[in-house]
């Protein structure tokens, strides 16, 4: 159970309530503070409200209005502006001085965009993006990686903590997006390898739940290998962070790396990987489902 550290309550607006944004928004209305959410399917809204006791509204703009804090966690760059911007946009019904928080994994130019925009509105805007997948939202227990003015991350950083375990400004506006991106970066090399290993050990013949028992208390641990290992192994995809929602990740990835000359051959080959998983139907399998292209 997720324990909360004692702050004052705030007005708040949480727009997008997905497989992240539902149980992100709810951390935060038990942490105590107020909470109005928009979601774009008003129904998926009005059963959060039920559940939590908190409000709905129908526009970001009405949802927003007010709030001293207002979170946002939708699927990508034009779903961002979307309810960022625009007459019902939530800008548009922010007070001056408050600050805007994008926990969407977008990319680093639409968050130096929307920053400009918030400053021109006399608002603050911070990148915030999250990592730890649906059970990490649902424990409260995400890590977020924020670009944005310090003053900005300061304000927000206690409330966010509702709903993570560590909250880091790693630099200006942007930089949290791009911090998103080495993290992916990372896992997808990973989990590739990972898919390797494994059906090399099967095809060798081990037991290879025993073996990663074993080269798991060694320099081959990682979190993937602890929480998705053995699921690998008995073929189970069916849970975590969806393929689909991968690739758009290494999309942003590879466009950043295409206008920063950053070299990048591994992640785009694993990329392509991905690609063959989504036709052999796994567009929604978890991202350890790469090992099915090796059997």
């Amino acid at each position: 159970m997720k324990t909360y550290e004692p702050t004052p309550s705030r007005k708040t607006a949480f727009l997008g309530l997905g497989v992240m944004g539902h149980p992100m928004a709810g951390h935060l209305a038990r942490a105590g503070h107020e909470v109005c959410v928009y979601n774009r399917t008003a129904a998926k809204a009005q059963a959060w409200a039920r559940e939590y006791g908190g409000r709905s509204a129908p526009t970001p703009r009405e949802a927003a209005a007010g709030a001293d804090f207002v979170f946002c966690c939708v699927g990508n760059d034009d779903d961002l502006r979307s309810v960022v911007l625009g007459e019902r946009g939530a800008l548009a019904g922010m007070k001056k001085g408050a600050i805007f928080i994008d926990h969407t994994t977008a990319s680093a130019t639409v968050a130096r965009e929307l920053s400009q925009a918030a400053e021109a509105s006399g608002l603050s805007f911070v990148d915030a993006p999250v990592s730890g997948g649906q059970a990490g939202a649902v424990n409260g227990m995400l890590t977020v990686m924020c670009g944005g003015d310090q003053a900005a991350f300061d304000a927000m950083k206690p409330l966010a903590m509702a709903f993570a375990r560590a909250v880091t400004r790693v630099g200006a506006s942007g930089a949290g997006q791009l911090a998103k991106m080495v993290n992916q970066v990372c896992i997808a090399g990973l989990v590739q390898g990972l898919s390797e290993g494994i059906a090399f050990g099967q095809r060798a013949g081990l037991d290879m739940k025993l073996v990663l028992e074993v080269i798991g208390k060694g320099a081959a641990q990682s979190w993937q290998m602890d929480n998705r290992g053995t699921t690998m192994i008995d073929d189970k995809f069916d849970f975590g962070f969806a393929v689909d929602w991968m690739r758009k990740d290494l999309g942003l990835v590879l466009d950043e790396a295409r206008r920063n000359g950053a070299q990048l051959p591994v992640t785009a080959l694993v990329d392509q990987f991905y690609g063959d998983v989504q036709a052999m139907g796994g567009r929604r399998w978890d991202t350890s489902s790469l090992i099915k292209r090796l059997r």
